[in-house]
This record gives C-alpha cells, structure tokens and sequence, in this order.
C-alpha cells in the first residue's frame, strides 16, 4: 500500500490561465479526457475548474461560456497537499473539505493530483469506484 501521495498521485497538471474562456477549459478537459483542470498563472495555482463549475456556476445562470473567464467560475484558493505528505494526510483534507481531488504542490508549482479514484486503485483495488475510475468514457456520438 502507498505511503506518499506521490506514489498515488496522477503525475503532470493540466491547467489554462485565468482569463481562458470556460469553453477553452471544457475543449481542454474534453481532450485530456479529465473533468477537472487547475486555473494558474505563472508562478501560482488560483483555483481548480470543473466541469460541474462550469455546468453549474456558469451554464445554469444563463452565462456566455465563450467570454465567462476560469478565474470567474473556479473553486478559488484550493486546498492542496504536497508529494512527500502522507495518504493519510490527503484523505483527511478530502474529508475535512468535502473535495474529490487535490492538487499536489511542490515548492509552489502544481505537479499533479490526487483524486478519489487514485485513492480507490491503492487502497481497494477490487472496489467499485476502483472499476469506474478505470473504465473507459461513454463517448457521445458526432455532431450532438
């Protein structure tokens, strides 16, 4: 069983500014195959956008994607862990923030994240989520 968040944790980060629209974001996740991506700047991450934010903090009040920011619609100021911190330590910030995924953080700069499915391949391999988070996506057909 893993110790670290860096032997769970999904390495890289994929990311867009803060004033990318919400449809870069959303073609971003769509092509990463993700339903999250960190908002960051240069030197710091602002927030983490999902595609929830955006459905629900965006879409269902009627708001243009297309000139609505990331930085406008994301969970600012996400709480993170760091790669050498404990699972343990992850698991009690999940919890204690209600959040599903984390960034990890080294010396200021996003490196990845750690989300419930990669706490479920460790921990419960056998688990349901384990199977879901490993599953490949439903594709919708084209042109809908």
């Amino acid at each position: 069983m893993a110790d670290v968040v860096r032997e769970v944790m999904t390495p890289g980060v994929v990311a867009v500014r803060p004033d990318a629209s919400l449809v870069e974001a959303a073609q971003l996740m769509r092509a990463q195959d993700i339903g999250d991506v960190l908002v960051a700047d240069d030197t710091r991450v602002v927030g983490v956008l999902t595609d929830r934010d955006i459905a629900l903090r965006a879409v269902a009040d009627g708001a243009d994607p297309l000139t609505v920011s990331a930085e406008a619609v994301c969970t600012p100021h996400p709480v993170s862990v760091g790669p050498d911190d404990e699972v343990s330590a992850a698991v009690a910030l999940m919890r204690e923030h209600a959040v599903r995924r984390l960034p990890v953080v080294q010396d200021g700069h996003a490196v990845g994240m750690i989300s419930l499915g990669d706490l479920a391949l460790t921990r419960d391999p056998a688990s349901a989520l384990t199977d879901i988070s490993g599953a490949e996506p439903d594709r919708p057909p084209r042109g809908h």
